[in-house]
């Protein structure tokens, strides 16, 4: 992409510090993924070579960041860093009640065990593994509301994690009141492909949802990349600066939960915000109880530090440009070599169409698994499935659920790998898919958890 003065672009920052790679033989990478049990989470971190297994908690910090974690109060209640965390959340968000936690499955822990109860209904775009995991885990039901442009990967939509207002309005017209406890949204919206969501979908919601009486929560982990897109593709806001449309984002929400890994940069961090004091009182009780006092939320004062200045940096243009054009510079060189991905890209990662790759392997057999290990054993490149290994089974029938995408995620962490890293990564994606028809079989569930089993899951190849 070029600027205006016609130049290459090039990222807003220089590299300061380097961690050394090792490369690997194929061999070495056979016997590893055979030792991991055909499950990428088991690898070693010094068995592979490029790391897109997540972009959580995997970004590179800036010198100001590592600068502030020496300023971090380490008192236990009242830490003047908690005050800054709090005040920064404030004025991103516009959220008065706050508390932190240390992740953002933390903050969902928190949050849902103060809302949900057993046989609530939580419609929502496409809920990712530990949403849904805690709703499940609660005996409670996700529903999918999310447009049907998104299980299409070639179909383009602008705003694939839109929200299908007939879909969310049928749910909220058959259920009595009470039933339903909140409708969530996932900004970005992770498992339809890194999607954002318009802000006119946005304000729709919320206008049905005060129809209805319901609350609205955002799993907020990617706003800053969402808000990016809104930008860049709904007209009426262009104009409008990233921190000018995340707060009129969240002016159409009732709360939130945050995975600070994600879009403010950091290691580790979280946290919950909310309007209604009685709500943001009720949760103070699980906070303490899951994760420490309300102003450290087992975060320690450095990591709030962090955090704070990694919310203001990650709402800055300049970088959220360079993060998504690399993104999307990725999906450029796949789909230049005939590689079906998930269209338009999305903020954190491109998602390669496992069905569209391997059609000729079974989903019993889990292509898209498949693929992501072939993909390991090229190359060291690690990355996730997203299908059916972490859409888990039905909680009823204990059947698998096969979902609509069959997809492998290649998630970029922050500021970390060059655009030499992204061409390796799309050199080694291309000489598998050259191979494809060669790849006969997939894999079988040799022993699994029983929820959120993809973390921990063993499989072999299918004989």
């Amino acid at each position: 992409m070029k600027n205006n003065m016609d130049l290459p672009f090039a990222e807003p920052y220089k590299i300061k510090m380097v961690e050394p790679l090792r490369k690997s033989t194929k061999n070495e990478r056979l016997k590893w993924i055979k030792n991991a049990r055909y499950n990428l989470f088991n690898l070693k971190s010094e068995q592979v070579f490029i790391d897109l297994l997540t972009d959580s908690g995997t970004g590179a910090m800036s010198d100001k960041q590592w600068s502030a974690l020496m300023l971090g109060d380490e008192s236990y209640a009242g830490a003047s860093s908690y005050e800054k965390l709090k005040n920064a959340v404030k004025e991103i968000t516009g959220f008065e009640y706050f508390l932190p936690t240390h992740q953002g499955r933390a903050a969902e822990n928190v949050l849902f065990s103060a809302l949900i109860k057993e046989g609530d209904i939580i419609p929502g775009n496409t809920h990712f593994d530990t949403t849904k995991g805690h709703i499940e885990f609660r005996k409670a039901l996700a529903v999918d509301c999310t447009i049907d442009e998104a299980f299409d990967t070639t179909v383009y939509h602008p705003f694939k994690g839109n929200i299908d207002l007939d879909k969310l309005g049928k749910v909220l017209k058959e259920n009595q009141k009470g039933k339903i406890p909140f409708i969530i949204v996932t900004l970005t919206c992770n498992s339809a492909g890194g999607q954002p969501v318009s802000l006119n979908n946005l304000k729709n919601i919320n206008e049905l949802a005060k129809k209805y009486e319901v609350p609205v929560i955002y799993d907020s982990a990617r706003l800053a990349e969402n808000a990016f897109f809104i930008k860049s593709r709904e007209e009426k806001y262009k104009e409008k600066s990233i921190r000018e449309i995340i707060r009129e984002m969240f002016l159409n929400a009732d709360g939130m939960t945050m995975s600070c890994k994600k879009d403010a940069i950091v290691n580790m961090g979280g946290f919950i915000g909310l309007r209604n004091r009685e709500l943001y009182r009720k949760a103070t009780t699980y906070n303490i109880m899951f994760e420490g006092f309300i102003t450290y939320g087992g975060l320690s004062g450095r990591d709030m530090e962090a955090l704070a200045q990694g919310l203001y940096e990650g709402t800055e243009y300049d970088y959220l440009e360079s993060r998504i054009n690399q993104v999307h510079y990725l999906g450029k060189l796949l789909k230049d070599q005939g590689i079906p991905v998930q269209e338009p890209f999305g903020g954190h990662a491109i998602f390669v169409d496992a069905k569209r790759f391997l059609p000729h392997i079974p989903k019993e057999e889990f292509p898209a698994q498949t693929l992501a290990t072939e993909l390991y054993i090229d190359g060291g490149v690690r990355c996730v499935e997203i299908s059916t290994l972490l859409t888990d089974r039905d909680p009823v029938t204990r059947k698998n659920r096969y979902p609509e995408l069959d997809l492998v995620r290649l998630a970029i962490p922050r500021r970390v790998y060059t655009n030499n890293h992204i061409d390796y990564v799309a050199a080694s994606l291309a000489r598998v898919y050259k191979r494809r028809n060669t790849y006969r079989k997939g894999l079988k569930i040799v022993w699994e958890a029983p929820i959120m089993r993809h973390f921990t899951i063993e499989l072999e190849p299918v004989q």
